[in-house]
């Protein structure tokens, strides 16, 4: 009767399994939206996952870029003026076709206003343009 209430021993698992930790990934659903929004045509899922495959490429260089520029600038926080020279580099932002001007064109107005601020006082706009 002694043997029935001691506690059971539950063997060690030796080299227990982790799961390793996913990368994020940008929304299948944001993705697919963006590419009707330029392309304005349907596309078969092997197409799509193709997309999906670059636009994870792509966004995994953009960020080892950025955290380039940062380490370089001995910093550790990514700021605007590094977004801007990559996409300097990249021939997005020109002398011709400043950050602004492609602010103002592809995104919708709540977020120009937080990237672009200015004040409003009646109906003028400061600074003047």
């Amino acid at each position: 009767p002694l043997k029935l209430l001691q506690p059971k021993t539950v063997p060690k698992r030796l080299g227990t399994s982790q799961k390793k930790p996913r990368e994020p990934q940008v929304p299948r659903s944001l993705i697919k939206e963006i590419f009707r929004h330029f392309a304005k045509m349907p596309m078969t899922r092997d197409a799509f996952k193709i997309v999906e495959k670059c636009s994870d490429r792509y966004f995994k260089q953009l960020s080892d870029d950025l955290e380039a520029y940062t380490q370089h600038a001995g910093r550790k926080t990514v700021e605007a003026a590094d977004l801007e020279v990559l996409m300097r580099r990249q021939g997005l932002v020109t002398d011709k076709m400043p950050l602004n001007v492609l602010i103002e064109r592809y995104l919708p107005l709540e977020y120009r206003k937080l990237l672009i601020p200015v004040a409003v006082s009646g109906n003028k706009v400061i600074p003047c343009k």
